[in-house]
């Protein structure tokens, strides 16, 4: 089983540039995991300091947002396609 992460930009700095990974993890734990160990400097990025997923951070499978699929636990199939957004706030008024 193969599914396909999509690297936004403002997240690439991070990732050495890449803008796709190709791995075979089953949920969001053996993502991030994998995601970890070959991009060390992501990690606080993606995780808070307690391991759970940034609140700021949106997953979606197969532009899907994953909260509405069963959340981290939901189980990843042969070909989803994961994208990962940070959330951006700011501005000026």
């Amino acid at each position: 089983m193969n599914i396909t992460v999509q690297i936004p930009s403002a997240l690439r700095r991070h990732t050495a540039g890449e803008a796709k990974v190709t791995c075979s993890a089953g949920n969001l734990e053996e993502l991030f995991t994998v995601l970890d160990q070959k991009f060390p400097d992501l990690k606080p990025h993606l995780r808070d300091e307690s391991g759970q997923i940034r609140r700021f951070l949106n997953v979606y499978v197969n532009e899907e947002d994953i909260r509405f699929l069963g959340g981290p636990s939901y189980a990843f199939t042969d070909g989803d396609e994961i994208l990962l957004v940070p959330s951006i706030a700011g501005g000026k008024n």
